[in-house]
């Protein structure tokens, strides 16, 4: 006579593991000192194992009936089958979540199209042009303008919606011109939009694309105006002058090939900076090429500075304790080069989450003082820069501060106090002490704008907001949907024109100024 296996099920190490589990993502999730990315990460690392020792479990130490357990490894397989064909992975979020969709789902480019509106047009005229990344003075501040703040009686009205290219490029403009980069399959292109209506005037292609499963596809640099040119970098190095109404080239190199650096981990970011008669990129060479300057009519080598390996910031001119100099923000740390020959006037080790990207520009506010910021846990610190003795300029660290950590996104300053999007929240520090006066709202890894005393946020999900800002509270003065899906890039604001895109698909609204332009 055969016998039966009567023995009870197993349900202890089940019960262990989803303990043991809860355990963990309770640590890690309550824990302050990790970033959202840190505890993202860990959480869909401790799932995953729970996950094969769950499975481990149901085959050879539950004790069920083997039709049972079968059964189940069957219907996991069918149910993991079905979810991977109805689903799309489309990427990760700025917390590093991963973002999928549903296959049969319209896309945004689709949307875009059904959606896409013409106004009754008029050029803009006496606008300071939004002619580089960040704006006029590459410190994300518009103050040519006021806003109108009652967005209930004037709302934002939408010009045009329509598909764009992926890439993490912004806008910028000349006229009733605007401009920014695109992927086209295995074409980089430069492209030039009639500001107004959308419609595409040119477009300078060449053959490279970048492609990351977490960072994306396309370039991630924003172009640069200067008179009648267009200076622009690609996310594989190629850095080009342009004809600004043709969109024809004048003159291109591959600085990554020139000068023997490395392709880094997520593309090149950045943003070609024009000094006289310099045009000046962060490249991450070594023998003294870490930042290099071109000649920026002809294209001819002039300098390069410094052997750190490139980040994903870029380069900003300031005058600082009577020396005219270029920040650079790179792994190791904060630099200044002389702007005439590329020599490092003082530097500021960053040792902090080394192995995560450096990107916000560093702020300078008054006393030649800079607020430098990077994500990941890493946080915030005040420099005090002071005049050089016949060497190098000295640097003091006044303070250092958790309570700002901008991973890709830049903040500003204004009376006495910065606003910037701490790992995806609004927050408010003083600048005197690194202490923070509120932390409100979560917004993701958006980008802003300071418009005189107002500012414009881009939320990650797509949205716009308008804030008063002041130490007491950020108060919403209203909100609108400007975009579908991901939003990283960072926007453009010329005269009421705000222009808005993503790695689908691009905007342009406008937003109502009061009568008084400054």
């Amino acid at each position: 006579m055969s016998k039966t296996n009567n023995s009870p099920t197993r349900w202890w190490p089940l019960q262990a593991i989803a303990l043991l589990t809860i355990g963990f993502l309770l640590f890690v999730t309550l824990s302050e000192s990790e970033s959202r990315q840190a505890i993202v990460m860990k959480s869909i690392g401790i799932a995953s194992f729970a996950s094969i020792l769950s499975l481990i479990w149901l085959l050879a130490l539950s004790r069920l009936p083997w039709r049972i357990r079968i059964g189940v490894a069957a219907g996991l397989i069918i149910i993991g089958a079905g979810v991977g064909s109805a689903f799309k992975y489309e990427g990760v979020s700025g917390d590093l979540i991963p973002i999928f969709r549903w296959r049969w789902h319209q896309t945004e480019m689709q949307i875009a199209l059904s959606e896409s509106t013409q106004g009754d047009l008029s050029l803009p005229s006496n606008f300071i042009s939004y002619s580089q990344f960040l704006g006029p003075n590459r410190n994300t501040t518009v103050s040519d303008i006021s806003l109108n703040p009652d967005w209930e009686s004037s709302p934002p009205q939408l010009l045009w919606k329509q598909p764009i290219g992926e890439a993490w490029s912004g806008f910028v403009t000349s006229g009733n011109r605007a401009f920014t980069q695109e992927q086209d399959g295995p074409l980089e292109k430069v492209v030039c939009y009639d500001l107004l209506s959308g419609k595409r005037l040119w477009e300078n292609e060449l053959t490279a694309r970048y492609d990351n499963p977490l960072g994306g596809i396309g370039p991630r640099a924003t172009p640069t105006i200067d008179e009648n040119r267009l200076y622009t970098m690609g996310a594989t190095g190629e850095l080009q002058c342009l004809e600004l109404t043709t969109g024809n080239p004048i003159w291109s190199s591959n600085v990554l090939q020139t000068h023997n650096a490395p392709l880094p981990d997520w593309g090149m970011s950045s943003s070609p900076l024009i000094h006289e008669n310099l045009v000046i990129v962060n490249v991450g060479g070594s023998d003294g090429k870490s930042l290099v300057a071109y000649d920026k009519q002809s294209g001819d080598f002039i300098w390069g500075g410094g052997n750190d390996q490139a980040h994903w910031s870029s380069p900003i001119f300031h005058e600082i304790a009577g020396s005219k100099q270029i920040l650079i923000f790179n792994r190791d740390g904060l630099y200044a080069h002389n702007v005439n020959t590329g020599a490092i006037l003082w530097e500021h080790p960053w040792t902090k989450s080394t192995s995560y990207p450096r990107v916000a520009i560093p702020v300078l506010i008054p006393g030649d003082r800079i607020i430098m910021s990077s994500g990941y846990g890493a946080g915030a610190a005040m420099l005090k820069i002071s005049p050089s003795n016949g060497g190098k300029q000295s640097v003091e660290e006044i303070w250092t501060s958790l309570h700002l950590k901008s991973k890709f996104n830049n903040f500003v300053f204004k009376d006495g106090y910065i606003y910037g999007l701490d790992d995806g929240m609004f927050t408010c520090i003083d600048i005197e002490t690194g202490r923070r006066a509120w932390k409100k709202g979560r917004y993701g890894h958006g980008q802003l704008i300071l418009v005189n005393d107002l500012l414009l946020l881009t939320a990650e999900n797509g949205d716009i907001m308008l804030f008063d800002p002041t130490p007491e509270e950020p108060r919403v003065l209203g909100t609108f949907k400007a975009l579908e899906g991901k939003s990283w890039n960072p926007p453009a604001l010329v005269g009421p024109y705000l222009l808005v895109r993503n790695h689908l698909e691009a905007a342009c609204y406008r937003i109502p100024l009061l009568d008084k332009v400054n």
